[in-house]
């Protein structure tokens, strides 16, 4: 094999873990290809992966969209300002959101060239062991066969079906489809209420369907802090979402143009609901199939993630995988932390990924955002904390902006007064999670950030005054 075909460090996936990793690797010196092959709607490379092209980006940019919408039907009257004839001009909103995709498709590539990593435009998979590492083929347009010291996977995560009502993206619709409806449907279901089903149900209630919310756990948001699960349930409901806990689905029957659901209620009743549209989001399942682990040796687990210790390692030498094709949260920000933790281990670096600090957001409105551990997990472990929250509607910035629904709270440490937790329902959280992230990583007290000085009027100075309220100490509620 030429020597031009020779890499240090192949990585399969161009997602949030794969691209990251690929250009860490090559700024530590590393001869890196990367192998990626999502392709847009012109069969040209995409990279991104899931995140940039059917999931975190898109959907972030219809929610932008959407919520300029709702608010210009709903909330500019009040600012004084007047809206006549307001129409949706929904071709032009999914061209918006396409071209935000593609915006970020391009500066993946750029990155790739500016950081002088062989880019293959293809499907990445083991094809066996070469001199002194590993063979992988490179399928697509152009075939081509690697030879690689080291092998990062980020193959990422497809998905889930719901047996017996596989995906047409017509009717029955994954994130993938979701995002692409050319007719605001006047019923839309949607199937599992987590991070997808809500923020997708929010993009098309605000743009006029009327949206029902089917979950199969009894409590709604079980992952978030109690307290703020039950005020985000609250102030969706009052928007408008139908949010339908222990519901047990017994059949869906695609139609001509509508989708039937039949289910069983919490009572245990049985009913059945006829949508336009069925968004179906219970969950994702590792992209593995078609790597050629096999051919190998490598170890998957018994839910078809690949195997991998604390560093990301496999069963095989000098083999590593990272992101949602492995254990812990699939989110794009874990999966980035892990493909820079990888390529500095490979460089005998010593990298870190500290899970306990990892945010995570869902992009509703109110947004909610959390880090740390909840006050349920707490009272599981027996750990004696502290609770303090504030409200949004007591802050000057949220009073001014008319968006004072929410709040913010603080969980620390009993005895040393250490933050445990920080969570968040209410305007822009995404952002203000970030100073608890960092508190985390400085191991914090809620007291050192009462103690520092927040900007006047900001959204921030609610995480200030929630560390005060740990201390029972207030000063604007």
């Amino acid at each position: 094999m030429s020597d031009a075909k020779q890499f240090d460090v192949v990585v399969i996936g161009a997602g949030p873990g794969g691209y990251i990793a690929a250009i860490r690797a090559a700024q530590l010196g590393f001869k890196v290809a990367c192998i990626d092959e999502w392709s847009n709607a012109k069969g040209a490379p995409a990279p991104g992966g899931t995140c940039t092209n059917v999931g975190c980006i898109p959907s972030k940019a219809l929610l932008q969209s959407s919520e300029h919408f709702e608010h210009a039907g709903h909330a500019f009257a009040e600012h004084g300002i007047d809206v006549a004839g307001l129409s949706l001009n929904l071709p032009q909103m999914l061209k918006r959101k396409d071209t935000v995709v593609k915006q970020n498709n391009d500066g993946i590539l750029f990155l790739f060239k500016k950081n002088k990593i062989a880019f293959f435009h293809g499907r990445g998979a083991f094809s066996g062991a070469a001199e002194g590492g590993y063979q992988v083929s490179v399928t697509g347009a152009a075939a081509d066969t690697l030879a690689a010291k080291h092998v990062i996977i980020a193959t990422g995560s497809n998905a889930r079906e719901l047996p017996g009502a596989p995906f047409d993206e017509k009717l029955i619709l994954s994130n993938t489809g979701a995002l692409t409806i050319d007719a605001v449907p006047a019923t839309l279901g949607v199937i599992g209420a987590g991070v997808i089903g809500l923020e997708m149900g929010s993009v098309w209630r605000r743009l006029g369907a009327k949206v029902t919310v089917l979950e199969g756990l009894p409590t709604f948001l079980g992952a978030v802090d109690e307290q703020i699960a039950k005020e985000a349930h609250k102030l969706f409901t009052k928007q408008g979402l139908a949010i339908n806990l222990g519901v047990k689905i017994s059949k869906v029957t695609a139609g001509a143009n509508k989708v039937t659901v039949d289910y069983a209620n919490a009572a245990g009743e049985a009913q059945s609901a006829v949508f336009d549209k069925l968004i179906i989001s219970i969950g994702r399942v590792p992209n593995t199939i078609g790597l050629g682990a096999d051919s190998v040796g490598l170890k998957l687990d018994e839910r078809g993630f690949i195997a991998v210790d604390d560093d990301c390692k496999t069963n095989l030498p000098n083999v590593w995988a990272v992101g949602d094709v492995v254990r812990g949260p699939m989110l794009a920000h874990k999966a980035e932390e892990e493909g820079v933790a990888v390529a500095e281990r490979i460089a005998g670096q010593h990298g870190h990924t500290n899970f306990n600090t990892i945010p995570w957001v869902i992009y509703t409105s109110p947004e909610i955002a959390w880090v740390g551990q909840t006050e349920q997990q707490l009272k599981a472990a027996g750990v004696a904390y502290k609770a303090g929250t504030f409200p949004f509607m007591a802050n000057g910035r949220a009073r001014a902006l008319g968006d004072t629904s929410g709040m913010v709270k603080f969980l620390a440490d009993a005895t040393t007064d250490e933050i445990l937790g920080v969570h968040i329902v209410g305007p822009m959280a995404s952002e203000l999670i970030s100073e608890a992230v960092v508190a985390m990583e400085f191991r914090a007290s809620a007291e050192d950030i009462a103690r520092i000085c927040h900007a006047h009027p900001s959204l921030s100075e609610a995480t200030k005054e929630a560390a005060l309220a740990v201390d029972k100490r207030t000063l604007n509620f």
